[in-house]
């Protein structure tokens, strides 16, 4: 870097430490949440105490004094709130007046408090009793063909609502089911299941205690999952190894404070976390693990050379994989230019990562969608398999594919029936419990939802929790759009922009938290969720309602279904409602290998495990074995460089989770204000003559001929590689075409971007 030149934007602290201790505190102070809320922290991830609702990490054994972390505790104490949106409110104000203003300030009103119902005519949101809003919702639905309706559901309510949800869209007659999981690790579900017959990762949380290396892809748990930062530390205090790929630089990876640890945060020094820290370019994971693999090559046949056992497991490869000469011709034909231009990389960087694992005799590769959210993410889900594959890392202790899951239970949501695809649904136990043919035909994935909403054929919405068209692709087109749906109805907790769109007919259901008491006719009731890991556990809320008229999750899907569907003797919706109890026993009935004695083992440390068949090397591949990916790119983005273009990356702020802003503090990159930012090398600044704060505008570049541009954005120089933009989710989310996806998963691409920038005039 020159003189003059721009300073990269960086935080001169490390992850956790007091930088954490203060983001909760503020928090605390803006949403006044009481001191019933610390009490709920204390129990939060605790065996009978509440399960945070914010990321998907698991719950140990034997918890730490506090066993959360700066992000779980924002995200409880946003919920547990003294703010209040009324029904006196929202009379007072329009909803056009209303979608003026940011999500941020749309949820800093507060909890909702009371059933609503648009009034075209005023363009409000009025006051509706409970009996009335189901009675017109049931009534619309029955007038509506099912097909044309969509059930979506945001990852965050629990296995009881989510089971009972699936049950209810399938007996109305439509399997239109997408979830949260379709924006993020729907890439997973299918590309992991692929190659391993998992659709979640194959570790448990033990597998962290006893790895060499791990290889860490495309997450940043600083921010979106600060609870993996403890056992990262540990792993690498006794001798673990981490290698990095992320085109951004991201201080989560770098160094951590526990903030649990007096020593540390006072005289003793961040733990240093990376090994290796390698910037590889969007989309260019593909090209770096083909380089990896061919140094790990090199070295084992080295080593049988030289008279050793080589460094792949042979043994494991002819018994347990299929496709290894394939993949391995096309590894060999692979060149290190065509490796170095697609990554980003050096050479010389890629065998340093391959001697890492080759010198390790454990390795967990660990992932999130940094992977996954791109046109060819499935490729390189195949492609991080594919090294573990060569010396037996899956399926064994301290050894395995870990994505890391965003939303609390969205991993949960399909376990138990949430998911459009007929051959994933429980249909023969349906017919067996419930009585009656479930449909056969597959529903629509998000992205076909938003398809379905722009053809004009998507009827009806309902939304279980979540913002979902604040966080999809493509927003002019689909906002435009969205209100020509007859009934839109959203069960929710705080207003935001998607309740703004309504239909022609709106309600908004307001519930309960994960962290209230559930009381219903048998007394208080027990939720459940499963983690990244497959394992399940019990959570119970116990801080007085935000407000007497909320309701749960559980019994608003139970009302609504019963204000629809007509009565049958096995459809015992109100005891459902009465009891959750019953509802485990549905699911165990539906589930019995992996959900026996469901209500016996739901509050046991650290979760039961519902199992995973690649983790005990039974591989439920169309081949019966783990299968060795052969890739067809070189880079994971559907469109590749040209002159003047960028790819961009969407990313999440430390004062975020997925759609819910919780403040303006980027804290662990060094930013903070308007969150209508790019970040950009300072490399790319000086060759397209921007300056630190110059305002700029993105236009897509992804050659469809729609016009698709954001405007008034801040340059903000950061450390990325060139030809490589980072701005906020879902700020950019208008630049990501909705056919720009996962070829096998239809997850949106919104790692690799394609754009290019305009100064604006001053």
């Amino acid at each position: 870097m020159s003189e003059g030149d721009p300073t990269p934007k960086r935080y001169r602290g490390a992850a956790g430490g007091w930088g954490s201790v203060r983001g909760m505190t503020r928090i605390q102070i803006k949403e006044r949440a009481g001191p019933g809320a610390l009490d709920t922290l204390f129990h939060q991830n605790k065996p009978k105490g509440h399960m945070c609702t914010s990321c998907a990490w698991a719950k140990p054994p034997n918890p730490h004094l506090f066993e959360f972390c700066e992000n779980g505790a924002k995200a409880t104490l946003w919920d547990l709130t003294s703010e209040r949106c009324t029904p006196e409110y929202l009379a007072r104000h329009t909803v056009t007046e209303l979608a003026a203003r940011s999500d941020y300030d749309l949820e800093m009103r507060g909890r909702l408090t009371e059933p609503l119902r648009y009034d075209a005519e005023s363009d409000r949101y009025l006051r509706v009793g409970w009996a009335e809003a189901f009675r017109e919702i049931g009534e619309k639905l029955r007038e509506l063909e099912p097909k044309s309706v969509t059930f979506y559901a945001s990852g965050k309510a629990a296995l009881e609502p989510s089971y009972l949800y699936a049950l209810f869209a399938r007996i109305y007659g439509h399997q239109n089911l997408p979830d949260s999981s379709n924006m993020c690790h729907e890439t997973t579900s299918v590309g992991l299941k692929k190659v391993t017959g998992s659709p979640v990762g194959t570790c448990t949380l033990e597998d962290l205690e006893h790895c060499d290396a791990i290889f860490y892809l495309g997450q940043n748990p600083g921010t979106n999952s600060p609870r993996l930062l403890r056992p990262l530390q540990q792993a690498v205090e006794r001798g673990c190894k981490i290698v990095v790929f992320n085109p951004l630089r991201e201080k989560g990876l770098l160094e951590f404070t526990d903030p649990q640890n007096p020593m540390q945060m006072t005289v003793s020094p961040a733990t240093k976390l990376a090994h290796q820290y390698l910037q590889v370019k969007p989309g260019g994971d593909i090209a770096a693990l083909m380089g990896v693999m061919k140094r790990v090559l090199e070295r084992d046949a080295a080593s049988r050379d030289a008279g050793g056992p080589g460094v792949l497991d042979r043994t494991f490869i002819d018994q347990h994989t299929a496709g290894f000469d394939e993949f391995l011709a096309r590894l060999d034909s692979a060149g290190w230019d065509e490796i170095e231009s697609n990554s980003g990389l050096a050479r010389s960087e890629l065998e340093a990562a391959g001697d890492v694992y080759a010198d390790a005799e454990r390795v967990i590769g660990i992932y999130g969608m940094g992977l996954t959210q791109h046109v060819h993410g499935s490729q390189s889900i195949g492609m991080l398999v594919n090294l573990l594959l060569l010396s037996g890392n899956i399926g064994r202790k301290g050894a395995g594919c870990s994505p890391i899951r965003g939303h609390s239970n969205v991993q949960g949501q399909r376990t138990v029936g949430i998911t459009e695809k007929t051959s994933l649904a429980p249909n023969d136990k349906y017919r067996e419990l419930f009585d009656f043919d479930p449909p056969t035909e597959d529903g629509h994935t998000t992205v076909e939802f938003l398809e379905a909403i722009l053809a004009g054929t998507a009827r009806g919405f309902i939304g279980l929790g979540g913002n979902l068209a604040k966080a999809v692709p493509d927003h002019e087109r689909v906002h435009a759009a969205w209100r020509d749906m007859e009934l839109t109805v959203h069960v929710a907790t705080k207003l935001n922009k998607t309740h703004l769109m309504p239909g022609k007919s709106s309600f908004i259901l307001p519930c309960l938290v994960r962290a209230e008491d559930d009381v219903q006719k048998t007394g208080r009731q027990t939720v459940t969720m499963e983690d990244s890991f497959s394992h399940i556990y019990g959570s119970i809320g116990k801080r007085s309602p935000a407000s007497p008229y909320l309701k749960s999750e559980t019994a608003i899907v139970c009302e609504l279904a019963k204000a629809t569907l007509p009565g049958h003797p096995k459809w015992l919706w109100d005891d459902w409602m009465g009891d959750y109890g019953l509802i485990r026993d549905l699911i165990a009935m539906t589930y019995p290998e992996e959900f026996h004695d469901m209500n016996d083992r739901m509050h046991q440390p650290g979760g039961f495990y519902r199992g995973n068949g690649a983790h005990e090397r039974i591989w439920k591949t169309e081949s019966g074995k783990a299968e060795f990916t052969t890739p067809t790119v070189m880079n994971a983005c559907g469109i590749g460089d040209a002159a003047g273009r960028y790819h961009l990356v969407t990313v999440r702020s430390n004062d975020q989770f997925n759609t819910t802003i919780y403040g303006h503090s980027d804290r662990l990159r060094g930013i903070s204000g308007s969150r209508m930012i790019v970040m950009m090398s300072t490399a790319d600044m000086k060759r397209d003559g921007l300056r630190e704060g110059d305002t700029v505008s993105l236009l897509g570049d992804a050659g469809d001929d729609i016009v698709r541009k954001v405007e008034g954005l801040r340059i903000v120089p950061y450390e990325l590689p060139d030809g490589c933009l980072g701005g906020y989710f879902p700020e950019l989310n208008p630049l990501v075409p909705l056919w720009y996806h996962d070829k096998l998963s239809k997850t949106p691409a919104s790692k690799g971007v394609p754009v290019r920038i305009v100064k604006e005039a001053v």
